[in-house]
């Protein structure tokens, strides 16, 4: 489950667009934050997730936050400042096997499109000739269609889907999506055969008509939806970074108890069979028309995670790549160590933690702005850019390390305690 938040620029304090999302997936299903290079193409196909699809001569640079089997991108940017991301919808249309999943969707847009609208028009391209479809869970069954938010520096988009049907319109302050689709009647443009309903059906409503209302009902998209809504009007005309980093670390009862967490939280825990996700990934973009930076945590949990600033202009190596399988070489997983340790005892910590954890993405928040405007004033280099994104992964390691030596692990419930069991022992990882 996934929730995706846009505030144009006449609703930020700076007047720049911000795109956030949380990714939420298995907690054994590792996501990979990797940069790919513009690159030219002699093959006539490229293999995505299930299928192949027709390449194009050159495809443009890319920062993804991706599932690790996946081809394709729970959310992600490129070198044009272009930011997409998606959500899984539960629709009343059929479901495909085997098709093009809305994570391919993303990259495929993200390596051939400069702009929201182009991105936008390319993706209903895709779904309105190939359709979409595919298994999106590794361990599991999971088919669903698609919603996105689209945005660039100037403009963004909320695009909805059932199946071969669709919906889009133009956000003009605020917009978030969650697990459920939103637009009723109020599009702005939409298929034909949206158009053809709307004409044959007395007050056509696209949400009602085409949502599934079991599995809606229990991913509580609505829900979420409401919350993270609510929370972008509060704030419009003043909503920052911080702000955005604020929302996706909430939960939606405070104090937070992982143990009695629920698919309401936008900052989600697994907690087993009734809510079986936890936040994999997290991406904040700052979006401008002469500068973009990219947070992203890289790793689960972002009420124990730190935003890391990435930039195009400066990409970097972020080392091995993780699987669903610990490894203490991946980024990924030493940080899911440190998670799955400290959630033990979550309630005894969490207060301390998160003001070392603030105090500490204050300072780089601060920094960035200072490197950043030094360097588009020429004062800096492209290399204190790069150094900076190092110098944020040392400083959460380091906070992460300290931690680690002060946690004392208890012991979890009983059922809660085995379902983290077979997790662990899934992903072999003993502590």
């Amino acid at each position: 489950m996934c929730d995706v938040l846009i505030a144009t620029p006449k609703a930020t304090e700076n007047g720049e667009m911000i795109f956030a999302k949380n990714s939420d997936r298995d907690p054994n299903e590792a996501q990979i934050l990797e940069f790919i290079p513009r690159k030219e193409h002699s093959e006539e196909k490229v293999k995505l997730t299930y299928i192949e699809f027709p390449q194009v001569k050159e495809t443009y640079a890319v920062i993804l936050s991706r599932p690790w089997w996946m081809w394709g991108a729970e959310m992600g940017a490129n070198e044009f400042g272009l930011v997409i991301g998606n959500t899984a919808v539960f629709t009343k249309e059929p479901y495909e096997k085997v098709g093009i999943l809305g994570m391919d969707m993303i990259r495929l847009a993200l390596e051939r499109t400069k702009t929201a609208k182009e991105a936008l028009d390319f993706i209903i391209s895709i779904i309105e000739e190939y359709g979409q479809g595919g298994n999106g869970s590794y361990e599991h069954k999971l088919y669903y269609h698609n919603s996105f938010i689209i945005a660039d520096p100037k403009e963004a988009w909320v695009l909805e889907t059932a199946g071969k049907y669709w919906v889009t319109k133009k956000i003009k302050d605020v917009y978030s999506i969650s697990n459920a689709l939103t637009i009723g009647n109020n599009w702005d443009l939409a298929s034909k055969g949206v158009e053809k309903l709307a004409k044959e059906k007395r007050d056509f409503n696209f949400a009602k008509y085409f949502s599934d209302r079991f599995y809606t009902h229990f991913a509580y998209g609505r829900e979420r939806r409401a919350f993270t809504y609510q929370k972008l009007k509060e704030k419009e005309g003043e909503i920052s970074l911080e702000y955005m980093m604020e929302i996706l670390r909430s939960h939606q009862v405070e104090p937070f108890n992982p143990e009695k967490g629920s698919m309401r939280d936008i900052c989600m825990h697994f907690g087993g069979l009734t809510r079986p996700s936890q936040t994999a990934s997290s991406q904040i973009s700052e979006l401008t028309e002469n500068f973009q930076v990219h947070w992203f945590t890289g790793t689960s949990i972002p009420c124990l995670s730190i935003f890391k600033p990435f930039y195009f202009e400066a990409p970097l190596n972020l080392g091995e790549k993780a699987t669903n399988k610990y490894d203490p070489n991946t980024y990924w997983w030493q940080f899911e160590a440190f998670h799955r340790k400290f959630q033990t005892n979550y309630r005894a910590y969490i207060e301390e933690f998160s003001k070392e954890r603030d105090a500490l993405q204050k300072k780089i928040i601060e920094k960035e702005r200072d490197v950043r405007d030094r360097y588009l004033k020429g004062e800096a280099a492209k290399e204190e850019l790069s150094s900076l994104t190092k110098w944020a992964f040392e400083k959460e390691k380091n906070l992460l390390e300290r931690w680690n030596a002060k946690i004392k692990p208890r012991k979890l419930s009983f059922l809660y305690g085995r379902n983290w069991k077979k997790v662990n022992e899934s992903a072999g990882l003993k502590f």
